[in-house]
């Protein structure tokens, strides 16, 4: 078909384009309504040497930032917030909406926490990244003043947002794959009708004759005309030549 064709077909079939998408779209918004919501918040922590003109301190620094973030995500560490505030869940549940993200360029580490109970996740991450402070500056102690690591909390923890479900990404995104399946679903049944012949295009396009006219019938049943088609085949080489 060229692209005539094709625009005709969509005209003639766009309702199930548009059904389909409406479809889709409704389907993302259930989906996203009955999910329960998650919520977020984080706090950034900043890594620094006790000498900031030591250069070797910084490097050793950026070397230690995967193992600081590897610390702040064990079990030691969640279930000290557990018992602080009092959470009814076990560790591995904690730790499984924990994302810690270290960054050497600028030697600070990124704390997110999330979970469905908004009342609690903005205390859970400030719990979990006081605990780390206070953990690095018992280790401190045990080490010479010059050689010391110092982590500090840049900032209190973030308000609360919400994490998901993101309902207007998911309805879009539910229309406009819906959407595309409307147009598939569409060229596959002009696929399977291909072979039918349904209009005097058809008859042209398939037998390669020209229409002259179609003559009307009449429905003995309910009285409603029909058309019957005359066809003309096309002049042979031979005949047009002449």
């Amino acid at each position: 078909m060229d692209l005539r064709e094709y625009a005709r077909v969509l005209i003639r079939r766009g309702w199930i384009v548009v059904v389909v998408a409406l479809v889709g779209a409704l389907a993302a918004l259930l989906f996203s309504r009955i999910q329960t919501p998650i919520y977020r918040s984080t706090i950034t922590m900043s890594v620094q040497p006790s000498r900031s003109s030591d250069y070797g301190q910084s490097l050793a620094i950026k070397n230690l930032m995967r193992l600081y973030g590897q610390q702040m995500q064990t079990k030691t560490m969640a279930q000290q917030v557990i018992d602080q505030l009092q959470l009814d869940i076990p560790p591995e549940k904690f730790l499984g909406g924990v994302e810690v993200s270290p960054n050497e360029a600028d030697l600070t580490i990124q704390v997110a926490v999330k979970d469905a109970n908004i009342d609690m996740v903005q205390r859970m991450v400030q719990s979990l990244a006081e605990n780390f402070v206070l953990f690095h500056q018992q280790e401190n102690l045990q080490m010479d003043q010059n050689d010391r690591i110092l982590v500090n909390l840049l900032d209190n923890a973030t308000p609360v947002e919400k994490f998901s479900p993101k309902t207007t990404i998911n309805v879009i995104a539910g229309g406009i794959l819906g959407a595309l399946a409307g147009m598939i679903a569409i060229f596959v049944i002009e696929y399977i009708q291909s072979g039918y012949i349904r209009k005097p295009e058809d008859i042209e396009r398939v037998l390669k004759l020209n229409v002259l006219g179609t003559i009307p019938t009449i429905n003995v049943k309910d009285g409603t005309p029909k058309q019957k088609t005359a066809l003309q085949p096309q002049p042979s080489k031979a005949t047009q030549s002449s």
